[in-house]
């Protein structure tokens, strides 16, 4: 696929990006920057930089000599990263309880009617989607586009675990729960008890990720 001259290196890194959050690169893989070249129909100019950016979004990782990986994320990045969102989308969720307009929250009333429609269906698929605008609208309800960034960056590494929360057992009705719970925070234009429910949303959530991957390693055991 041929990128446009104007391109450069921010459309590699997103084509990049792209491919490793949908497993085509999986954690690990070494990133051949000629073969990346000549499949990409680029110099090895713009993909140096696309790699760069990459390596400081903390998705690929640069070693000496040997050229560029995609990163891996262990348990233990996950129990030191998970904390961190917790307590910067909590603060997100406190900003957005003081701030929040009544528009705002029928908006948010809206998503959650519709989290609530995917939950009771069944499906999972349409509940992440939702469940992402909803966290999204949070954040941008904050109005702090430092915080934002942050979060973001974030995401990005925890992504790359690959790791689908909501097929732990009885998550999805707990994820629910708990998202109503930090709404119902919201509603009542109460910071304190919507950063508290944020954060146990996403402790939750860190929680039934480590479960899942016991799970599955206990599946894999000889």
């Amino acid at each position: 696929m041929r990128l446009v001259q104007n391109s450069l290196h921010a459309e590699v890194a997103a084509q990049l990006r792209d491919r490793i959050f949908a497993g085509e690169l999986l954690p690990g893989s070494f990133l051949d920057e000629v073969h990346l070249a000549e499949q990409m129909e680029i110099s090895r100019t713009p993909l140096r930089e696309a790699l760069k950016v990459l390596t400081a979004e903390g998705l690929v990782r640069h070693e000496p000599r040997r050229g560029c990986f995609v990163n891996e994320v262990t348990e233990q990045d996950l129990d030191q990263i998970f904390p961190v969102i917790a307590l910067l989308e909590g603060e997100c969720a406190r900003e957005a309880a003081a701030q929040a307009t009544d528009a705002d929250l029928e908006a948010l009333e809206a998503l959650h009617d519709k989290l609530q429609r995917h939950a009771k269906a069944r499906r999972i698929n349409d509940y992440y989607a939702a469940n992402f605008t909803i966290h999204e609208a949070i954040i941008a309800l904050a109005g702090n586009p430092w915080l934002a960034q942050v979060i973001g960056d974030l995401r990005k590494i925890v992504k790359l675990a690959r790791l689908q929360q909501l097929h732990a057992p009885g998550r999805l009705d707990q994820s629910l729960s708990e998202h109503m719970a930090v709404f119902a925070a919201l509603k009542a234009r109460d910071p304190e008890g919507a950063e508290a429910a944020m954060r146990t949303h996403l402790t939750r959530q860190r929680g039934a990720l480590r479960e899942l991957a016991r799970n599955q390693k206990s599946r894999l055991a000889p």
